[in-house]
């Protein structure tokens, strides 16, 4: 009996301490977990540019006429999230403020879909602690402070590039940055989907990638459409 209860007073008091140090997080801006669907504004560590490569997205979306339709767009913003350190970020925080006209015209000449800046916007921007103007001019001179390789800008041919080579070739388009300021991001194990470039937030110079910034495509030659 007396050995019972002893086995029973250490499993309350193991519950106790999993339940102290569930509550003693600290705020997500520390780094510590952050929330699946939802953050608070303005509580982040740094930037991850989403440069999505135009003809990949528009093999399987042709509904969408902006951006494709032969336009003749390679790599385009997808987005310009607020992350975490440790990986992920604030998503969809509350706001009543939109983009307005000459916002989303401004931005649709390197984010060419309405629908994505709207939903950019909704999931994004609107845990960037900006106002939706501020926000898009901060993404239009976060997409142009990157270079994008000479044979990436409008090849009429598929590029023959590895994901190491791609890589390569984006660090020797921007000095000072490193394999540790970006990933490649297949489809299907080798086709270009992304490529995704780590910023410091208020300069928007490269920075090392926290977590979850990875190269997800196969050894080997990618599959990289060309621009129609």
């Amino acid at each position: 009996m007396r050995s019972w209860m002893i086995v029973a007073g250490v499993m309350v008091l193991a519950a106790a301490g999993a339940v102290a140090a569930k509550g003693s997080g600290k705020s997500h801006h520390s780094g510590h977990s952050a929330p699946a669907a939802s953050g608070t504004k303005d509580e982040y560590d740094y930037y991850v540019m989403a440069l999505s490569w135009s003809p990949t997205f528009c093999q399987t979306r042709a509904d969408e006429d902006e951006q494709c339709g032969r336009k003749g767009f390679g790599f385009i913003l997808h987005g310009l999230w607020p992350q975490y350190e440790n990986g992920g970020g604030p998503e969809l925080c509350t706001t009543e403020d939109e983009p307005d006209r000459k916002t989303v015209a401004n931005t649709l000449a390197f984010m060419p879909s309405r629908r994505l800046i709207e939903h950019e916007w909704q999931t994004h921007g609107s845990c960037s602690g900006l106002d939706p103007t501020a926000y898009f001019a901060q993404a239009d001179r976060a997409f142009a402070s990157v270079q994008v390789p000479p044979q990436l800008k409008a090849p009429r041919q598929s590029p023959s590039l590895s994901a190491d080579e791609l890589e390569r070739a984006f660090i020797a388009a921007n000095p000072g940055m490193n394999d540790s300021m970006l990933g490649i991001v297949c489809r299907e194990g080798s086709q270009l989907s992304e490529v995704r470039v780590c910023l410091d937030r208020d300069t928007l110079a490269p920075q090392a990638c926290g977590g979850r910034v990875r190269n997800t495509c196969r050894y080997g030659k990618l599959r990289i459409p060309a621009i129609d």
